[in-house]
């Protein structure tokens, strides 16, 4: 769940992710003003995601049998030996992209850069990943989108992150959309 706290016209807008192996991503979004949750369809995946250079699609899991990889070389990327791996949807999916390329870290196995391509095979988005060290798993800190497009950006930082806190999982449900927290 994220709650947006900031800025004074987003306060209160709440969205949830519940993440899948076997389908698609739910996504739900709490929109105060409305006084409504919208379930954010297949459809819809493409739109932007509060206005920012991310779409829904950039915010959900890859399923692993939607997509046909290759692995295209190895190159250092800011000091790292990456693998480079091109993926490909499969045709019966959905998606805003024709293909990505990821510079993938070859020993921890996590994304630091993508490049995503749009339907007609033109570079559409730069996307950058930084990771901070929290009980010594990598989580994620940073993301930043350059749409290269519409020549903008968007950086998402993730800050105040606790791991290991007895959050029940009953709370990851959108009749808690609704509830700021304290």
């Amino acid at each position: 769940i994220i709650w947006f706290l900031s800025p004074a016209d987003d306060k209160g807008v709440a969205f949830l992710k519940i993440e899948h192996d076997d389908k698609d991503d739910e996504m739900r979004m709490w929109l105060p003003a409305f006084k409504k949750i919208r379930r954010i369809s297949a459809k819809k995946r493409s739109d932007s995601f509060m206005g920012s250079d991310m779409s829904y699609e950039d915010l959900s899991s890859r399923q692993l049998n939607e997509f046909k990889f290759s692995l295209i070389g190895q190159e250092v990327y800011d000091s790292v030996y990456c693998h480079l791996l091109k993926s490909f949807p499969k045709e019966h999916i959905r998606t805003e992209y024709s293909h990505h390329v990821t510079w993938v870290d070859s020993a921890l196995l996590i994304p630091l850069k993508e490049e995503s391509y749009d339907k007609s095979g033109k570079l559409l988005k730069e996307k950058y990943f930084s990771y901070t060290i929290i009980k010594e798993y990598q989580i994620l800190s940073k993301v930043h989108v350059t749409n290269l497009q519409k020549n903008h950006s968007t950086t998402l930082n993730f800050e105040n992150i606790e791991l290991d806190t007895g959050v029940e999982d009953d709370l990851f449900h959108e009749r808690y959309l609704k509830r700021l927290p304290k």
